[in-house]
């Protein structure tokens, strides 16, 4: 199809048509979720080939190397090969064409390298030795690089990221600043970037350079931008400097999907985008292809209880299909059980298991239900990749309960031991050595012996766990597995984590439910075979869904953004659990993010949609915490949805 074939106004509702039409200026269109934005953009590009822009004279920035290229082929269908001349990329894909032209204005030569995840590791534990500040109580390398990109996606400064991080520590901001330092310096010297200095430098460029930003604005007629609620404070800098002397530029996003605050995506941005530029004509694409219309009912009642928002109202093309299910049960456990009822019963319906999907507001919300699909060998994947049992902290915890247990299992003192400062696999292979290939740990001599070949940092540290193992039969620890956690945890794990795991607030709340978890078992002997047994049947159905690809998805909201199935299932609605208690409480806009992040969730249905409202959690001592509705469920009017208990669907 040629550009002077494309019939427009048959190829586009009216909503697409306008902003795809609209004249020259600042655009913003706030595409609603399921509305066509890839394909406004996609025409836009072409008529504005059709209005004789040259192809290279159009900027189009993505998110993802994907989406861009997506567009871009899409474009090329509709308009020809003469299309290919579009700048089209990501933001540091841009950055970096534009750096190796002009590098040498910074001190880089243009054959400048750009250092991938590991080689940064690298570096940064080199400075960290460099500086004498290595050891397992400092953080690890892949922290480091994630505070020091927290800090330029957040356009703050490192010491900042650093307090907020280790509040509850005794890390030393002062002291990751050196490290930072020496790391900008060391990637200085050897003539290095990585990934977040493209757009800093990039930015720097412009700002120091208006020899170089002249030529660029000038050849850039017209900007468009995707998924522009997600673009941080440099995103947005870089846009409006190359917009400013045409100021074509057409951003396309919702802020109603602003959830990446905890990546540094700002959702002042958007809302602030008809300040910058007083003049910009606004479009709303509401027409919904995706969802039937009681699903749209729903999120169309949740989102509006947000007040800082660019008011949009969802319609549906579809026909009516039925209400949405509340579903409300006692506990995690009836919660697990109803939602392998609710995908059988789904499959009978006509429904295939990868036309399902389980989403979440944290990971851990999913592990009853993952021991419950492991029981029942009903084949699901997760969007991490990695299964509740099978990440590298909950086996850290379960190393502790596993030694205490069985003095023979020499992979689990391995593990434990291996968390001390100069304690290597080699170092920790003599140990297991020197103890005969058995360690007791309600011998005392033999924990005696182990204290004496610790060097000094590493005593030091495991005099905090020795008392776990001095009383764990004395204090019947072995009928409660999950006061042995805690107790570790409290000891030396939590410090651990934090240093260890960029995401270790996520890891220890997988910790915190696997100690509830614990509650139900009265030996910890018990606890341990279960879980060996449920890791075994999780390897069965990984086994049988390799074979067709039919397995029901397991995913965070998160991780969901951009995805869609015909049918989904939402855990623990319920006030605390989600919204979540911990981004209400950090943040005076966390409520707002939350609803956002519950109207993902809600929008990501087609056919189907079923909240689950449990009422009751463990807590630590065996005992009841009752939970109130989320908010959410709340909010939305009775007559939308059909909402029963457990077992009288």
């Amino acid at each position: 199809m040629s550009v002077e074939k494309i019939d427009y106004t048959k190829e586009l509702n009216s909503e697409q048509l306008a902003a795809v039409t609209a004249p020259d200026g600042p655009l913003l269109v706030l595409a609603a979720a399921g509305t066509g934005k890839t394909r406004t953009l996609v025409y836009r590009v072409a008529y504005l080939a059709g209005r004789d822009v040259s192809p290279e004279r159009i900027l189009l920035l993505t998110f993802t190397n994907r989406a861009a290229k997506e567009m871009l082929e899409r474009a090329h269908v509709l308009v020809g090969p003469g299309i290919s001349g579009v700048w089209g990329g990501t933001f540091h894909h841009m950055s970096n064409r534009i750096l190796r032209r002009h590098a040498p204005l910074l001190g880089y030569q243009r054959d400048f390298t750009i250092l991938d995840r590991d080689d940064s590791k690298t570096l940064v534990s080199n400075c960290v030795k460099e500086l004498g500040l290595s050891g397992k109580e400092f953080p690890k390398p892949d922290i480091l690089l994630g505070l020091f990109g927290s800090a330029v996606n957040r356009a703050t400064s490192v010491q900042k990221v650093v307090e907020a991080k280790f509040r509850d520590g005794d890390v030393d901001p002062d002291n990751v600043a050196k490290v930072h330092g020496q790391y900008e310096g060391r990637k200085k010297k050897l003539g290095a970037m990585d990934f977040d200095d493209l757009l800093v430098n990039c930015l720097k460029l412009f700002r120091e350079k208006p020899e170089v930003l002249g030529p660029y604005q000038a050849q850039f007629l017209h900007v468009l931008v995707d998924e522009y609620q997600d673009t941080n404070p440099i995103q947005a800098e870089l846009v409006d400097m190359l917009a400013a002397r045409n100021r074509n530029v057409l951003v396309v996003g919702d802020d109603f999907q602003s959830i990446y605050s905890w990546r540094g995506a700002d959702f002042r941005n958007i809302m602030s985008f008809p300040e910058r530029y007083k003049d910009a004509r606004i479009y709303k694409l509401e027409t919904n292809y995706r969802s039937v219309p009681e699903i749209l009912e729903v999120a169309n009642a949740c989102i509006a209880g947000n007040p800082l928002q660019y008011q949009k109202t969802l319609r549906a093309t579809r026909s009516s299909h039925r209400k949405p299910l509340v579903l409300r049960m006692r506990d995690g456990g009836e919660q697990a059980r109803c939602v392998v009822d609710q995908i059988r019963n789904l499959c009978r319906s006509g429904y295939r298991m990868s036309d399902i999907a389980v989403l979440y507001r944290a990971h851990y919300h999913a592990m009853e239900l993952q021991m419950e699909l492991a029981r029942e060998r009903m084949p699901y994947v997760i969007t991490s990749g990695v299964r509740f049992f099978e990440q590298a902290h909950i086996k850290d915890v379960c190393s502790l309960l596993r030694l205490l247990e069985n003095p023979s299992d020499e992979m689990a003192f391995m593990r434990l031991v291996g968390f001390l400062p100069g304690v290597g696999p080699k170092t920790a292979q003599k140990l297991w050595n020197e103890m005969g290939g058995r360690f007791d740990t309600n011998d005392s001599a033999q924990r005696m012996k182990l204290k004496s070949m610790l060097k000094s940092a590493a005593k030091e540290l495991w005099l905090g766990v020795e008392p776990i193992l001095e009383t764990y039969r004395a204090e019947h620890l072995d009928e409660d597995g999950g006061e042995a956690i805690f107790r570790f945890v409290e000891a030396f794990y939590g410090r651990h984590a934090v240093n260890v795991f960029e995401d270790s607030e996520r890891r220890l709340d997988d910790i915190r439910e696997l100690i509830l978890y614990t509650s139900r078992f009265d030996k910890v002997q018990n606890f341990l075979s279960d879980i060996a047994l449920l890791t075994n049947l999780d390897a069965e159905a990984e086994n049988l869904a390799s074979g067709d690809g039919e397995v029901v998805r397991l995913s965070t909201v998160h991780q969901a953004k951009g995805l869609e199935w015909p049918a989904v299932i939402v855990l623990w609605m319920s006030e605390g659990m989600f919204p979540s208690a911990r981004s209400m409480e950090e943040s005076s806009e966390g409520e707002a993010e939350e609803r956002r992040l519950f109207y993902v969730a809600v929008t990501r249905a087609k056919d189907e949609l079923c909240l689950c409202v449990p009422e009751v959690r463990r807590t630590r001592d065996g005992g009841m915490m009752y939970y109130l509705p989320s908010r959410f469920i709340d909010e939305i009017p009775r007559e939308m949805i059909k909402d029963v208990r457990a077992g009288f669907i």
